[in-house]
């Protein structure tokens, strides 16, 4: 089992988090460092071993579903897993002060707010909320280059979501894409499966085998 304190570069941040998922999978989770020793060394500082940027759905608890424990991850979420100035902050906050490795972009399948990107495509959008609305417009461009590409079931959008979440991320972020041309970060994209619940790798920014 891979240690934290081992964890020092993309490659290996990348098989730690697969190493957990794997025993989450086999319904063998280790529930490592979530006693009490390891919270009360975590008072002072954190040191986590990778960031993930995911979707709030509740189904995807990310130290459940990757068996780590506190202080493990560093963990920005929001439905969709949509961009936003304050979530590349965050990551920003991740690659510079806590120095991690590896930003994971998770998506999943029957996602909720890209099925909504889908729907309002459609023209069968029917949400209230001002704020909900402008969260599935972020997704819509997606939706729409997907369909002209000839894909459109709600998976193949979701990796497409992931993949265009990722470019505008390094394109936007001159820290994060600095660290990446400098080999000290990589960003994976990738995609869990609910019934099964494994993680897929979709896509890779960096150095990742």
């Amino acid at each position: 089992m891979i240690e934290p304190a081992e964890v020092n570069s993309p490659q290996r941040a990348w098989d730690a988090l697969m190493a957990g998922n794997q025993r989450f999978v086999n319904a063998q989770p280790a529930h490592q460092r979530q006693d009490i020793d390891r919270r009360e060394s975590l008072s002072k500082q954190q040191a986590p071993f990778a960031a993930l940027f995911g979707c709030s759905d509740s189904r995807l608890s990310a130290e459940i579903i990757f068996d780590v424990g506190l202080g493990d991850l560093f963990v920005v979420r929001n439905a969709g897993q949509v961009l936003a100035e304050t979530i590349i902050g965050s990551l920003e906050y991740a690659v510079e002060i806590l120095k991690v490795p590896l930003i994971l972009v998770l998506g999943h399948d029957e996602c909720g707010a890209i099925r909504a990107g889908i729907d309002a495509v459609a023209g069968k959008t029917t949400y209230r909320g001002a704020y909900i609305h402008n969260l599935v417009d972020r997704i819509m461009p997606t939706v729409l280059a997907g369909n002209l590409a000839g894909k459109h079931k709600i998976d193949e959008i979701t990796l497409l979501h992931v993949e265009d979440t990722i470019n505008e991320l390094v394109s936007r972020s001159e820290l994060i894409s600095e660290a990446i041309r400098d080999g000290k970060l990589a960003i994976a994209g990738a995609n869990y499966t609910l019934t099964q619940g494994e993680v897929h790798q979709s896509v890779i920014v960096g150095s990742i085998k």
